[in-house]
């Protein structure tokens, strides 16, 4: 997908992105926009006639980054023990140093219920996609004898979303940038293979 944005396009897009990670699709609108980038929310519609087109792009150029960057760790380690450290570490130190340190799909999912459906859609794409570089990544990992499943590389894979992304919530909730490592190492050494524990 290559999505090409004007200047301004692109700022409507990011202010919205932080919107979206602070509160959620229900938390602004159009108005709130205007006021960070300072343009009428005539010229907003210009760009996106609806606020259903406006996150759909959001969340296809999350999806976007999402995807080229969990390639990137593929390509860079090719070892998937590190590759699913190196993963966990991008939102450690996100949440650590408060970038944005909360998925915007994060924040959405628990709207897919309400929100438009063409969202939802890629909500959902986005869920899939890191599901399927996780699995790809835990089945290599038992190839080479890291990791220890006990179901398959698939079923794994969503488990580890979950911990992921309730790590995320917990950090949140407890304002605790540590608990997103806490709950997310234990996770990490239950999948490697019991006779590399120790090493």
């Amino acid at each position: 997908m290559d999505i090409e944005l004007s200047p301004t396009a692109a700022q409507i897009v990011g202010t919205a992105c932080n919107l979206l990670v602070s509160g959620g699709y229900n938390s602004f609108s159009y108005a709130d926009i205007a006021r960070h980038v300072q343009i009428t929310k005539a010229s907003i519609h210009h760009h996106f006639p609806s606020k259903a087109n406006l996150v759909q792009t959001v969340v296809q150029l999350h999806r976007e980054k999402s995807r080229n960057g969990l390639m990137a760790l593929t390509a860079k380690f090719d070892d998937p023990l590190v590759e699913l450290r190196a993963y966990t570490e991008h939102w450690s130190a996100c949440i650590l140093d408060r970038s944005p340190s909360f998925c915007i799909c994060a924040m959405l999912a628990p709207e897919i219920p309400s929100i438009p459906s063409e969202v939802a859609q890629e909500v959902h794409g986005f869920f899939e996609d890191l599901t399927a570089w996780l699995a790809y990544v835990l089945e290599r990992g038992a190839a080479k004898r890291q990791f220890e499943l006990e179901r398959t590389p698939s079923e794994e894979a969503k488990s580890f979303v979950a911990i992921v992304y309730g790590a995320m919530l917990g950090a949140r909730a407890y304002a605790d940038p540590g608990a997103f490592g806490a709950i997310v190492s234990p996770a990490i050494d239950r999948l490697k293979r019991k006779t590399s524990r120790t090493k």
